[in-house]
């Protein structure tokens, strides 16, 4: 690179190609990440399973939460691919306009698909930087830090349950909806194997939750 090189502009046709190649790097690991999940919750599918031949029906509504809310973590994930394929369509248009009149032009769409990015906690950190970069040369007339969306919707909860109780209908476990508290006593009269056996399943319900909870996060 040349001294005067230091001095001039990107070309608009090479920054437009370089966000492409970010926005399908993130698209793919996004991809990774909801693989990853569907697995964990194979598991969690089974251990739902096992708790209601074993009538553990206390367990069995705990796991289904959690597997509800990885249900919507996906469905988050999958919007999140959506607007980033979005954004590069935009982009790829973008260029169409450079080939035209030779530079970027500035989109309200873009920077609305952006900031709603720039909200998502699985991509906040890269989309940030990338929306940087994007105003800095001229294709989006401001970055606007929204308000967090209010996810304390008063029905989510109630949801939450209709759903867990719909999961727990799907894995065919029996009694799960007519004794939602219902807790798996322990035999006293089975002795010290009966409460270690207790243990070792709440280790593994422990388990699940926490890769769970990682994958999420």
């Amino acid at each position: 690179m040349g001294f005067l090189d230091v001095f001039k502009k990107p070309d608009p046709k090479e920054l437009v190609r370089k966000w492409q190649g970010q926005l399908r790097k993130e698209m793919r690991q996004v991809d990774r990440q909801i693989l990853e999940i569907k697995r964990e919750e194979k598991k969690v599918e089974k251990s739902i399973k096992d708790c209601g031949k074993r009538n553990d029906i206390a367990s069995a509504r705990i796991l289904a939460k959690e597997l509800v809310r990885s249900r919507q973590t996906v469905t988050r994930l999958h919007t999140n691919k959506a607007q980033m394929n979005s954004v590069t369509m935009h982009l790829s248009e973008n260029l169409a306009v450079i080939k035209a009149v030779g530079h970027m032009e500035k989109s309200a769409e873009l920077m609305g698909l952006m900031n709603k990015l720039m909200k998502a906690s699985a991509v906040e950190k890269s989309m940030r930087e990338l929306s940087k970069e994007m105003y800095k040369a001229g294709v989006m007339q401001e970055m606007v830090d929204d308000v967090m969306e209010d996810l304390g919707d008063e029905n989510l909860e109630e949801e939450t349950e209709a759903q867990v109780d719909q999961i727990l209908a799907e894995l065919a476990v029996e009694g799960a909806v007519q004794m939602p508290t219902a807790v798996k006593p322990v035999d006293i009269a089975a002795g010290p194997s009966a409460e270690a056996e207790a243990g070792e399943e709440e280790d593994e319900l422990a388990g699940l939750q926490a890769r769970l909870d990682a994958i999420r996060a």
